[in-house]
């Protein structure tokens, strides 16, 4: 992939002041019953808005709201995903899997390590504790480049710095905390369970030997489920199953009598879900799945050289997820959001930055909206955690950070 070479004069540090653990509840967001957040993958905003091979997304977005000035924070996938329901990359700047129940190893938070990708680092020690993440900077020379001219975090100018009193935990636990249900529901997670698999294709996983269990078997493992975009499983208490609230019985598939499509039928689900398609659906591509499932081939932040397929796939598989939300009963049950957002721009090297749509559809009356107000993935955890009554956690804290008021509707709206 060919890499364009700019220089920024000026770097500028977000005004964020780091507050301890947790806070008080945000305000400027009226109160929700159900949150769906949807996460794609691995494009940004001139990548799919105006993409004639995403007919769904660019008619969705006429009809409900969106984001125009939406940053994703860093890089790679997990990184974003971490910071989505945690508000903090705790530490960890690359997408190696978890150190599964690891107990003797020290969580990134208390020692201060950052797990990158260069220089290589070990699996994920258990997220817990409190302590120090990892900072953001404008250009990151640890992720996929070692050196100029680096992936631009944010928009090329913005960085974050460090927040020393970081708290090891999600919205899942503030969710449980409260009194509130959640789930994460993962395409293709295999019917055993999330617990120590990286990766699956629905029912073997990478545990399994494909050989044994199929004679003769030549292809490899398709992983369309990965654990890099499941971000609870990297927390000790989940892996440790402390709370039964709060455990892997909150990670579930599509398929079967308590995945997604079952629940939407039924009408009982969460207050909080999230929803990852496969790695085929959600745009991110898998190098074994077949042609349209290829990874792009030269993904350089615009439309010339996506593989129109994986485009496609991805905006369909979309299609349909939001659709049986709309048809489920719950969606008629009290105030809920659906909130589709891309985890990162992939490959944001400059003048390319790390902008990705953000797409927020209500059932009650607050769309047709178009913001061009900065946000970022704090804003998206910040916004939520303001609708469901939560703390704000980490950097979703930050005075910097501001709630969608405009895209899910403030509270005096509808008074």
């Amino acid at each position: 992939m060919k890499r364009i070479v700019a220089a920024f004069a000026v770097l500028a540090i977000l005004a964020a002041t780091a507050l301890a653990q947790e806070a008080e509840v945000p305000k400027g967001v009226r109160h929700l019953d159900h949150v769906y957040v949807i996460m794609m993958e691995n494009h940004g905003y001139v990548q799919l808005v105006n993409n004639p091979d995403a007919p769904f997304v660019n008619q969705y977005i006429k009809q409900a709201s969106y984001a125009k000035n939406y940053f994703a924070v860093g890089h790679p996938s997990l990184t974003n995903y971490l910071e989505v329901v945690g508000g903090s990359n705790f530490g960890v700047r690359t997408d190696n899997s978890p150190d599964w129940h690891d107990a003797s190893c020290s969580p990134n938070l208390s020692t201060g390590f950052v797990s990158t990708d260069n220089p290589p680092s070990p699996n994920v020690c258990p997220i817990s504790g409190t302590g120090t993440d990892a900072a953001t900077p404008a250009i990151d020379y640890t992720n996929e480049t070692t050196g100029p001219p680096g992936d631009i975090d944010i928009n090329g100018v913005l960085s974050y710095a460090a927040n020393p009193k970081t708290v090891g935990i999600t919205i899942a636990d503030q969710l449980v905390a409260a009194g509130l249900s959640w789930k994460t529901y993962q395409e293709d997670l295999p019917p055993t369970g999330p617990d120590t698999v990286d990766n699956a294709d629905g029912f073997f996983t990478n545990n399994t030997d494909l050989t044994t269990a199929l004679p003769g078997e030549t292809t490899s493992l398709i992983g369309l489920y990965a654990v890099k975009h499941n971000p609870f499983a990297y927390f000790a208490n989940i892996q440790a199953g402390s709370n039964p609230r709060n455990s892997y019985k909150n990670m579930v598939s599509f398929t079967g009598p308590t995945g997604l499509f079952a629940d939407l039928s039924s009408g009982h689900v969460p207050a909080y879900s999230y929803i990852v398609p496969n790695q085929c659906h959600d745009q991110h591509g898998r190098g074994n799945a077949g042609p349209d499932c290829e990874y792009d081939p030269n993904d350089n932040g615009t439309q010339v050289g996506l593989n129109p397929a994986l485009i496609y796939d991805g905006d369909a598989a979309l299609e349909q997820i939001i659709g049986a939300i709309h048809h489920s009963p719950a969606w008629r049950d009290g105030r809920s959001a659906i909130i589709t957002v891309w985890d990162e721009n992939d490959y944001s090297v400059a003048p390319t930055t790390n902008k990705v749509l953000l797409i927020v559809d209500t059932n009650y009356g607050n769309n047709g909206k178009q913001s061009s107000v900065f946000y970022t993935h704090f804003s998206l955890l910040k916004s939520v955690e303001a609708a469901l009554g939560l703390p704000c956690l980490n950097h979703a804290c930050d005075s910097s950070t501001n709630v969608m008021s405009d895209l899910l509707g403030k509270d005096d709206d509808y008074r």
